[in-house]
């Protein structure tokens, strides 16, 4: 622990004086590069104490819910941008969302068409940020032209109602449109997505992430040649770019993160562990052999 600074002055003898109620201290831990940077000061009897710790911790990992908050038009794409806030990569600057902007800051997430993206810079009405080559080509932001819509949804905070479902804003591949229905005043997609690995992820009413949009899927065909299906109420047509694409255009997906965890999960419980114990199944396997065996 590292010395007390020196106190900003003595505690008055008036129990009515106005005292700042905490001192400087900086606590560092063995396990922990973070450090509490604030203590109360010790107080006078008569008065209530309630200790305040406030910790420097770095931001967590953006999460979002998948309920658009916004839809904003790109204004410029640059594939090589050299501003101060570009950096010499690709820079994408987004319009008309002046209402997700009221409390933004640098360096905060927002999902742009289901893409996890840093704010490098931003005014009233405008905000730009940076594009990874990873990103370009996972995703449909490539493609994207001046003009061009994007769904927008800005990173959730402790308050933030779970509307959707966790969405990462991780884009696993992109999905094309084969197929638009209407079906009384739904509308009815049919995408195919690029990777068909995907497709032993999606489940029929599972959770499925399209341009940053949390969905509920249809219907599911597996194979080579699968594609999946959800259907938009006349309400979210309203509120999402999706609606408005059509037969042959790109939409971003992302899988519920959920069902990967479950089949890491159980991959890992049938193949035993590193250290080259038996697997469960083969002891099953062994045990059904040597039960024959016996007969």
């Amino acid at each position: 622990m590292q010395k007390l600074p020196e106190s900003a002055g003595p505690i008055a003898d008036d129990p009515k004086a106005e005292v700042d109620p905490h001192v400087p201290l900086s606590i560092s831990s063995p396990i922990s590069d973070h450090c509490i940077t604030r203590l109360p000061r010790p107080l006078l009897p008569t008065r209530n104490t309630i200790i305040v710790l406030q910790p420097d911790l770095p931001p967590t990992p953006a999460m979002f819910t998948g309920l658009v908050e916004a839809i904003g038009t790109v204004s410029s794409l640059e594939p090589f941008d050299t501003s101060a806030s570009g950096g010499e990569g690709t820079s994408l600057t987004i319009t008309d969302c002046e209402d997700i902007l009221t409390d933004v800051q640098l360096g905060d997430s927002i999902s742009v068409n289901g893409a996890c993206l840093t704010v490098t810079a931003f005014e009233k009405s405008w905000f730009k940020v940076g594009v990874a080559p990873e990103t370009l080509r996972r995703t449909n932001l490539g493609s994207l032209t001046e003009t061009s819509q994007v769904n927008l949804e800005r990173a959730v905070k402790g308050e933030t109602r779970m509307g959707g479902h966790i969405v990462q804003g991780h884009v696993d591949t992109i999905a094309k449109i084969i197929a638009t229905t209407p079906d009384e005043n739904s509308l009815v997609l049919r995408l195919q997505p690029r990777d068909p690995a995907v497709l032993r992820y999606i489940v029929e009413k599972g959770f499925i992430t399209l341009d940053g949009a949390s969905l509920t899927i249809t219907q599911v065909k597996d194979g080579e040649d699968g594609w999946f299906e959800i259907m938009l109420i006349a309400y979210t047509q309203e509120k999402i770019v999706t609606a408005a694409k059509k037969v042959g255009d790109f939409v971003n997906v992302e899988i519920d993160v959920m069902a990967k965890y479950v089949e890491k999960g159980v991959q890992a419980y049938f193949a035993g562990t590193a250290g080259g114990n038996m697997s469960i199944l083969e002891k099953m396997v062994e045990r059904i052999v040597e039960e024959k065996l016996k007969q």
